[in-house]
């Protein structure tokens, strides 16, 4: 059974802290939500949690502080910021205080589960779950995470670091479709027009480290995403 992360959201926004408590609980997250830094403060002493998400304007104390006042509490709670600001100062700032990410306003939900998703999966281990899958079957090829080598047949196949990590996602979702904001937010850490430009390129260059192996395409599904789809032997 998958591990359900318990997260504190400290948003003062009563429509926004709703409407996020309740994305993120249907995503399979157990949220905790406080409306002000102090109440912050108080779960954050009486709960465990595994990731804080800070409102930087708050009525009682801004989030730059109250992450500072956590860090007193919990030490290893990683935590991420959501904030209107757009100022380049205050993204370094919130870096600087030892934020893992840094979300603006409006909020896209679909993009926040992603981004924790990856953020969790990097900073949260748990020495009772199985080791993850190290090297992945695509078709005649072997895909190894561990030292970031694709082979075919045993033949070694140079990939460059964009194109191991987007191939690493297809196959992780093999024969399932992954959506282009996935992509785009997991590797390029933003969705926009020129990065789904970039994403097309890398996907050329894909098909062709892929050719070798007739069962094997990289789809393009109804321009929502792609797939890496292996046919049966």
């Amino acid at each position: 059974m998958d591990k359900k992360y318990k997260l504190l959201l400290v948003e003062d926004d009563t429509s926004l802290g709703y409407l996020l408590s309740e994305y993120l609980g249907m995503k399979g997250f157990m949220v905790t939500w406080a409306k002000n830094a102090q109440d912050g403060l108080v779960k954050t002493e009486t709960n465990v949690f595994d990731l804080a998400i800070l409102d930087v304007m708050l009525p009682d104390m801004d989030g730059f502080e109250l992450s500072q006042k956590i860090k007193t509490i919990n030490p290893e709670l990683p935590f991420l910021f959501l904030t209107a600001r757009s100022l380049k100062i205050d993204v370094l700032k919130g870096f600087s205080l030892g934020a893992v990410d840094y979300l603006k306003k409006p909020i896209d939900e679909e993009e926040l589960v992603v981004r924790i998703n990856a953020l969790l999966t990097r900073l949260v281990t748990d020495p009772e779950e199985e080791p993850q899958v190290s090297i992945y079957k695509i078709g005649d090829y072997d895909l190894n995470t561990d030292n970031f080598e694709l082979r075919f047949k045993g033949e070694p196949i140079k990939l460059t670091g964009k194109e191991f990590d987007l191939l690493t996602l297809l196959a992780m979702n093999q024969n399932q479709l992954v959506t282009h904001k996935e992509i785009l937010t997991t590797i390029w850490d933003k969705n926009d027009y020129f990065n789904k430009k970039s994403l097309n390129v890398f996907v050329s260059h894909l098909r062709k480290h892929l050719a070798k192996d007739s069962k094997i395409s990289i789809v393009n599904v109804n321009r929502r995403g792609f797939m890496l789809r292996v046919e049966e032997k």
